[in-house]
């Protein structure tokens, strides 16, 4: 489909803002008007649609956070408990639990980045998660991951929809929290759970140069960018 709409614009409506096409609201494919529940994230997705070129084909791939916000409203509204089941079911095996046993440097800065960050959970949820060195699986508490549950199914379904893409890209409910908790910038985020990768880039850089294009920047997803920047313009 080409870009139908000469003009984009933002309005307060019922419930919170909409994004207007040619003065029309914007629909969701199950054809709910798309609500957002902040004007800075209204706008954004208005900008994504102000993007198109004239008279260009309209790739979803482009419209990041119109893809969430129309999954939050038109899939997650109707199965919200499968929704945060899949979500909250990461406190089980949360990838911040699992450290390496060597080399020294990476156990060190595994431990340096990730425990804090189960230390804030701990603080924020009363959910103290165990950690434990290699891949052999431990089970949580029972108490910590039905408070981080918790912690999960307090959200509306725009910000458990970006919590879901989050932690299913990060490995990490507790990194998902932290972003949606603005305890954790977005950056910051993606060297966390990209953590084990990064190393590894480093450590074989300084044996050969780094192929073309191999860049920490670049390994992160249109998904996740999205969910971050939703963060960003506010739930």
């Amino acid at each position: 489909m080409k870009r139908f709409y000469e003009e984009t614009a933002v309005d307060a409506g019922e419930g919170g803002y909409r994004v207007l096409l040619d003065g029309k609201p914007m629909r969701t494919p199950a054809k709910a008007v798309l609500v957002l529940p902040t004007r800075a994230l209204a706008e954004a997705i208005a900008a994504e649609w102000r993007a198109v070129p004239d008279k260009a084909e309209i790739n979803v791939t482009h419209l990041p956070l119109t893809r969430l916000a129309t999954t939050g409203l038109d899939r997650v509204t109707v199965q919200r408990e499968r929704v945060i089941e899949d979500t909250a079911k990461y406190a089980g095996s949360d990838l911040l639990c699992y450290r390496a046993t060597d080399p020294s440097s990476l156990v060190e800065r595994q431990r340096k980045t990730w425990q804090p960050l189960l230390d804030w959970a701990a603080m924020r949820y009363g959910a103290r998660l165990v950690v434990a060195e290699g891949m052999t699986f431990v089970a949580q508490p029972s108490d910590a991951v039905a408070r981080l549950r918790e912690a999960v199914a307090a959200h509306g379904d725009l910000a458990l929809s970006a919590l879901y893409n989050l932690t299913h890209i990060s490995g990490s409910l507790v990194i998902a929290l932290a972003v949606a908790e603005r305890h954790l910038p977005a950056d910051k985020a993606f060297a966390a759970a990209q953590l084990d990768e990064l190393y590894q880039i480093e450590r074989w850089a300084k044996i050969r140069s780094r192929p073309t294009g191999m860049t920490a920047s670049g390994t992160t997803s249109t998904p996740a960018r999205a969910s971050w920047h939703f963060w960003k313009t506010g739930d």
